[in-house]
This record gives C-alpha cells, sequence and structure tokens, in this order.
C-alpha cells in the first residue's frame, strides 16, 4: 500500500473520529488497513460496520474478529467485544474520515475537481481531464467508468456508481505517490450521501444537471438535490493548500436546479449555459457530421470550439469543463480547445458501431428520461431516416421512471423497442407493461410505434432487421457496462458487443457472438 501512513489506533482514531464514544484506552497497536468488508479485511485492520441497502454489516462483527480485526467502528451499542469497540453518529462519515486519515490526507496535496449531476458527469470528467494533459498537467481521474493513474487504466465496477470510500482515497493515494498535481473525480448523488467522497478536499464543483432519477433512494426530488449540493457546500470545508484552492462552484444556468444551488453555495460561483445570463455562454452552435462546432463566450475571452462529440446536452457539458479550467484554473483557452479536440469519444456514449452496413449504429448510456430525450433529440439531428431506439428500465430502481421513459420517446423515436435493462429480482415483463402504458399515453400504438422484445440480444436483431439506409439504431440503457442482472446473478452483457453481434448476423460477415442472456430460452 505505497503512500499511507502506518499510524497506532490511539493516534488514527483520535485523530480521525474525535468525537467518537468508546470505553478504555485504545491499544498502542499499529494499523494497517481501514474496510467495510469482512471478506477483504486482514490482520491489523479496523472494521467499519453500516447497514447497506440489505445486509447489516454489524452482523458480520465476528467474521471481522475472526480475520483479525484489532477495533471495530459501528452505531449500535454494543459491548464486551474482545476488541475496541468504538461507537459513531453515522459509520459512512466515520469510514470516510478514517479512509482519509489512514492514507494522511492524499487529497490536500492536490487540486480536486469534483463533478456531479444526473447526465453527463462521466462525459465532463473525461473532458476537464483531457484539457488538464494538454496544459501539461500531471492529471488522475476517477469517474464511475474506470480511474485513470498516468498509463493505468482500472475498471472500478460493473455498475455506475462511485466507489466506496477507502477506493476512493487508496486511488487518491497512489495518484499522489505518482507525482500528480490534479484529480478528476466524478462523485455520484449516492457518493455525495454515503459519505464516499468526504475527505476528498474539493476545490471545484462541477454540475451538470439535476433531473428525474434514484428516487428509489433519496426518496424526493428535494431530497435528491440536497444530496447533489453537497459537492458545493464541502468547498467552503476543504482546508487551505500548498498548491493553492480555488473553491470555486460550476453552476449550471439553463437547469432548474440552479436558484437552490446558487443560494446553498457558500463560495465563489461562476455560471454556463445557453442563458443570456449566464457567465459563460455557447453562441453560434453547428451541428455537424464531423462533431459539433460553436463559440464560447466568457467574461474576458472569446474561444472557438470544436468536438467530435454529439448533440446539444455535449455543448453543455464542454462549457462546464471550460468553465472549470478558464474561470477556475486560469488555463488558456486555446489550451482548453486543444484538449477538447483530444478527447476521441467516451466508451458507451454515443458510440458509433460500425461493422459495414448501410444505416448508423450507436450505442448510448442514456438511462433516465432526460437522459433518452437528449440523446434521441441527438439521432433525430444526425439522420434524415427513422429512429429506432432500443432501451429498457431497470428493476429495483425509481418506478415512475419506467413510464416516463416510453413516453418520452414515443414523441422522438419512430419505433422504440422495450426491452429487458437489469431487471433483477422484479418481473420483467411487469415492468414492460409499465413501459407500455407510458409510450400508449405519449401516443404510442402497440406493434406499429412500439414493441415489447423481453429479450435484450433479440431486441437488437429486430431492430438491424428493420433498419434501412438513412435510419438509426440507437441501443440506450447499458452503454460502457459490461453485465446485467436477472434475479441476483450478473450475466457478461455488453451492447457493443451485442450489437455488433446483431449486425453481424444481419451482414453474414465475422463477428462476436450474441452474449447470452436468461430470456433467450423463453
Amino acid at each position: 500500500m505505497t503512500g499511507f501512513v502506518r499510524q497506532s489506533l490511539p493516534a488514527l482514531i483520535r485523530s480521525a473520529l474525535p468525537d467518537a464514544v468508546y470505553e478504555g484506552e485504545l491499544p498502542d497497536v499499529r494499523v494497517t488497513g481501514v474496510t467495510y468488508d469482512s471478506r477483504q479485511l486482514q490482520a491489523g485492520f479496523v472494521f467499519v460496520a453500516f447497514q447497506g441497502y440489505s445486509v447489516d454489516g454489524h452482523r458480520y462483527i465476528p467474521q471481522a474478529l475472526e480475520r483479525g480485526a484489532i477495533a471495530v467502528v459501528g452505531t449500535e451499542d454494543l459491548r464486551n467485544l474482545e476488541v475496541p469497540y468504538i461507537r459513531v453518529a453515522d459509520s459512512r462519515a466515520a469510514l470516510a474520515e478514517l479512509a482519509a486519515a489512514f492514507y494522511d490526507h492524499p487529497a490536500n496535496q492536490m487540486t480536486v475537481i469534483g463533478i456531479t449531476g444526473t447526465d453527463g458527469k462521466t462525459t465532463t470528467a473525461n473532458l476537464i481531464y483531457h484539457i488538464l494533459l494538454a496544459a501539461g498537467l500531471p492529471a488522475g481521474m476517477i469517474s464511475t467508468v474506470n480511474a485513470v493513474i498516468g498509463k493505468e487504466v482500472m475498471d472500478t465496477g460493473f455498475h455506475v456508481t462511485t466507489p466506496e470510500a477507502p477506493e476512493v482515497q487508496r486511488y487518491l493515494t497512489r495518484m499522489r505517490a505518482a507525482g500528480l498535481t490534479h484529480v478528476v473525480l466524478e462523485s455520484t448523488s449516492h457518493g455525495l450521501e454515503q459519505h464516499r467522497v468526504s475527505g476528498c478536499g474539493f476545490d471545484i464543483g462541477v454540475l451538470t444537471n439535476i433531473t428525474h432519477e434514484h428516487l428509489d433512494f433519496h426518496g424526493s426530488y428535494e431530497a435528491y438535490r440536497a444530496a447533489k449540493a453537497r459537492l458545493f457546500t464541502m468547498l467552503a470545508q476543504t482546508p487551505e493548500k500548498d498548491c493553492g484552492n480555488p473553491r470555486l462552484a460550476v453552476l449550471n444556468r439553463d437547469d432548474s436546479s440552479y436558484e437552490y444551488l446558487s443560494q446553498v453555495t457558500a463560495v465563489r460561483q461562476v455560471s454556463y449555459g445557453f442563458d443570456e445570463r449566464a457567465d459563460l455562454r455557447a453562441v453560434d452552435v453547428r451541428y455537424e457530421s464531423d462533431g459539433l462546432h460553436f463559440t464560447a463566450k466568457g467574461p474576458d475571452f472569446t474561444q472557438e470550439i470544436h468536438t467530435c462529440l454529439l448533440g446539444a446536452y455535449n455543448v453543455s457539458n464542454c462549457l462546464a469543463a471550460i468553465a472549470a479550467t478558464v474561470m477556475g484554473l486560469g488555463l488558456d483557452s486555446q489550451i482548453v480547445q486543444r484538449g477538447i479536440t483530444s478527447l476521441p469519444g467516451v466508451p458507451g456514449r454515443m458510440e458509433r458501431i460500425a461493422m459495414g452496413q448501410g444505416f448508423l449504429a450507436v450505442v448510448d448510456f442514456a438511462h433516465t428520461p432526460n437522459a433518452l430525450r437528449a440523446a434521441l433529440t441527438a439521432a433525430r439531428q444526425m439522420v434524415t431516416g427513422r429512429v429506432i431506439a432500443v432501451f429498457g428500465s431497470a428493476g429495483l430502481r425509481d418506478r415512475e421512471k419506467r413510464f416516463m421513459m416510453a413516453e418520452a420517446a414515443i414523441g422522438l423515436a419512430d419505433v422504440s423497442i422495450l426491452t429487458a435493462e437489469d431487471p433483477r429480482t422484479e418481473s420483467l415483463d411487469e415492468i414492460l407493461a409499465a413501459m407500455a402504458k407510458g409510450a400508449q399515453k405519449g401516443g404510442g400504438v402497440e406493434g406499429e410505434t412500439f414493441i415489447r422484445v423481453p429479450d435484450r440480444g433479440e431486441a437488437l436483431r429486430q431492430a438491424v432487421a428493420m433498419a434501412q439506409p438513412d435510419d438509426m439504431v440507437i441501443a440506450c440503457g447499458k452503454g460502457h457496462e459490461q453485465s446485467m442482472c436477472f434475479g441476483e446473478i450478473e450475466y457478461a452483457w455488453d451492447d457493443r458487443t451485442a450489437l455488433r453481434a446483431a449486425l453481424a448476423e444481419s451482414l453474414g460477415v465475422a463477428g462476436p457472438e450474441m452474449p447470452y442472456l436468461p430470456t433467450r430460452e423463453k
């Protein structure tokens, strides 16, 4: 574990958890790690127990002790453990503080740029990362897709979420050890609410947008918005750094969240958007075959921008990146343009799939109503023929979204094929029925403008079969993800591989096999 400080247990607990309750003296033993997962625990670790989605970590304290835990942190009133028990009000917050302290607060030696929002986080993070590289700054990135440290790229998980606090701090420590000076850190609402990015010393916070998503977890739009706002309230808590501390909030002037966020943010703010009141605006926008062209107009600079990215929403993502780097870090706008141009695209974001077919085939991660509308609007601008959309809606997640996504698609796609997307333990047929009701409310006619095809592989085959020259087939919802969940089993699945398989079959050319899903048997 390169870069961490071997602290004694008393020193670590007293520095990270000064208000914790524990009885007696803490033994003067060395801490070798901090974890919430008893399976990863090794001798000398501190085990932090918290209530998860379906499992209470306090149940695994015996296993943690068997594996050599030297202390346990939790919220329950427990006594007579064979090791010190430290009781806290919030185990997740304690985990973040312990992890940051164990690794000696690596974020305090780097400039940290946090990105949050419903849609566009990963694209904006990649734009900022490429701008930093173009400026010659040693930079790293932690996104929901991967972590990038120099030439090393590491996956951060099957599904989209911010890694847990110990993993985030471990990545930051490796970046510090590698001599990186800047970090781009994508921060989901779950990551913010559950303290996964607490202790990350944010210097600049960037908001893409806040739309309907994750209400199953947060309970309401207001609670979801408040979780996103944590990134901006945390800016004022960042300690002074030798490398500087801009403490800047970059807010979307076009988004409905702007007024709320501008009021709860106590640090310097800049806004971006199409709105004439924005500090940074996009004008003269042109949507062309090679991507987007527009002029970025700031308070004291004007810069022509070109990117291979597609869709009006990517104009906003570019503006967010420009605001963070030009107005936040003081980089030259021409360098910023070079960085934006250098980004070849983002995996699973309007990613073109070409196997020699006579129509356009695209995979996009759009999995919210707003993102689906944006993707399909971009699709309409790219082709003169029909737009054939393949998408689903996840099980054990916000149920209202199923109805909303299908309703939104009917007005933008010529044909919508409703299919599986991580049904988990829910009935796929019931999910598709709810989506069908949304499609019908939007004016769709089943069998004409939309159909239900439970097996996603077969849905892609049917989309490819009906596509004609000048049409587009767009598979939405999975993007870069590498699995799909049925029941409690993750099956290997990549929309890009599956779409290539469907195209290869249709064209009679060599290509990958269609990945297996259990719906194939039905």
